[in-house]
């Protein structure tokens, strides 16, 4: 274990210190795939994606899926990630940590939008306070108090607490400020809006290093979800993204990829009364859940299980303090040393997901194969499954909740977190020893012993989403949960 927290530590410290961001290296890759595929023209026809255009354009504004993955095209962060939720600069030059709980990024001068006006500090202050206003981008950014401009190409981000990833945060679109008076909003990716024969298209920026086969997007309205799914089935839109928060085993005729998308599927206890009071009750309920089965069967195989607190292709995941697999005999064991004679508990889930309904199923049926008798409660509407849980009327809860890329345990250790109902967080071990782990207080190590002992949550699984593409479709797709089009540039059509 010591060994293992000294290799955690030096992750950590070495996170921390990186206050740099270099130069993508060149590659030969590109050139050699140019070569292969050279007698490609440039594409303006063929590429479409659907939109809902009774919705808005603005990223901050939008409600819809669609709109929102289309804003990936238009806009860029300070920073992007990738599926190891690692950082990397994209308006940002370098970044540094000048005290605890202050992060200084610097950008590059002379930077410009797609229209031509500079990008500024400003600008980037601007989309801040956009983002934190917005029911997409907002909760992500609740880690993070203020923000103001040091000058035209230092900002200043002040942090609730100490957060040495806070920089995974900064993935919201930067906007010009003059999109307020603009038809369409205005930024610096590796596409702009644009109207061509009385519809809107994403025009290809001229930026350097970027050379599309696309050089023009067609936007389609679709707004209804099951018409977006049946428009890349016969290929209508040539690319769309699904969450896979419902029905993951509906029916997808085209190509697709999976994708993290950081969605933790967790089964939440009630530790203040009942048998989830008692830590060895809860350390049974760990021991026989078995996460294979669950991701397999529940979700389709469209999961990752959760080894860890921590999502599972996270640096900071490397020490497994959970198995896949269900252990009976050490559930039957905690169970006895409980010193409890009843073990009857009931499960809440919400009934209007039929995924998380089959998994609670399933749930039920591992923990009476270890002896528990358990009441399946499925509540008939989102919004009655909410108030039993903040009313904490539940023994146990299966719950799910994004967790932010910079992978903070807030949502449960706050008693402003969203997910912290049934946890008391000044009394819990756990709570308290990952609030001296951010602080430099103590190690990771000691954080993830105190939760092994404590289990205050369960973590299950991490949720997968997915890009479905035109079997057409040529070039190596490399799309993650922030950026589905991350390698655009090198997709093309077949030839026929």
């Amino acid at each position: 274990m010591k060994k293992t927290i000294t290799i955690l530590l030096c992750v950590a410290f070495a996170a921390s210190i990186l206050t740099a961001c270099s130069s993508n290296a060149p590659s030969n890759e590109p050139e050699v795939q140019q070569k292969s595929v050279s007698t490609i023209p440039n594409d303006d026809t063929s590429f479409k994606l659907c939109y809902t255009q009774s919705d808005s354009l603005n990223p901050y504004e939008c409600e819809a899926q669609n709109n929102q993955i289309i804003s990936q095209l238009v806009f860029e962060g300070l920073f992007s990630i990738d599926d190891s939720y690692k950082a990397s600069c994209s308006i940002a030059e370098k970044y540094e940590y000048p005290n605890s709980t202050t992060l200084r990024v610097t950008i590059p001068n002379g930077l410009s939008f797609s229209d031509g006006t500079s990008l500024t500090a400003d600008d980037i202050t601007y989309s801040f306070r956009s983002a934190v206003k917005s029911s997409y981008w907002g909760s992500s950014l609740s880690g993070i108090s203020s923000c103001y401009a040091v000058s035209s190409t230092v900002v200043d981000f002040q942090l609730e607490y100490p957060n040495s990833y806070a920089h995974n945060l900064l993935i919201f679109p930067i906007i010009s400020e003059s999109s307020e008076t603009n038809d369409y909003p205005i930024g610096s990716g590796r596409y702009y809006f644009a109207e061509e024969n009385e519809g809107i298209v994403l025009k290809a920026s001229d930026k350097s290093g970027f050379s599309p086969y696309f050089t023009t997007i067609h936007l389609e309205n679709i707004p209804a979800s099951d018409s977006i799914d049946n428009a890349v089935n016969i290929g209508s839109v040539s690319l769309i993204f699904r969450d896979l928060s419902r029905d993951s085993s509906k029916r997808i005729d085209s190509n697709y990829k999976l994708i993290n998308i950081n969605n933790l599927v967790y089964i939440g206890i009630n530790n203040k009364k009942g048998l989830g009071a008692n830590s060895y009750i809860r350390k049974a309920i760990n021991s026989a859940v078995d996460r294979d089965v669950l991701a397999n069967s529940a979700y389709a195989g469209f999961a990752k299980t959760a080894s860890s607190v921590f999502n599972p292709d996270f640096e900071l995941s490397s020490t497994e303090i959970f198995q896949a697999a269900a252990d009976t005999n050490a559930a039957k064991q905690a169970m006895t040393q409980s010193g409890l004679l009843d073990f009857s508990l009931s499960l809440l889930v919400n009934g209007t997901n039929s995924d998380r309904v089959a998994c609670a199923k399933l749930i039920k049926q591992q923990l009476e194969a270890v002896g528990f008798h358990v009441n399946l409660s499925i509540a008939d509407t989102y919004e009655n499954y909410e108030k039993r849980i903040q009313k904490e009327d539940f023994d146990l809860y299966l719950g799910e909740i994004k967790v932010t890329p910079d992978m903070s345990l807030q949502h449960f250790f706050s008693s402003k977190g969203s997910a912290h109902f049934g946890i008391n967080p000044e009394k819990s071990i756990s709570a308290e020893e990952y609030n001296k782990y951010i602080n430099g207080e103590t190690e990771l190590g000691n954080f993830l012993i105190s939760f092994s002992e404590e289990i205050p949550f369960i973590p299950i699984l991490y949720r997968q989403g997915m890009i479905c593409f035109s079997k057409e479709m040529n070039g190596d797709m490399q799309g993650t949960g922030t950026d589905c089009f991350k390698n655009i540039e090198n997709w093309y059509f077949k030839s026929e």
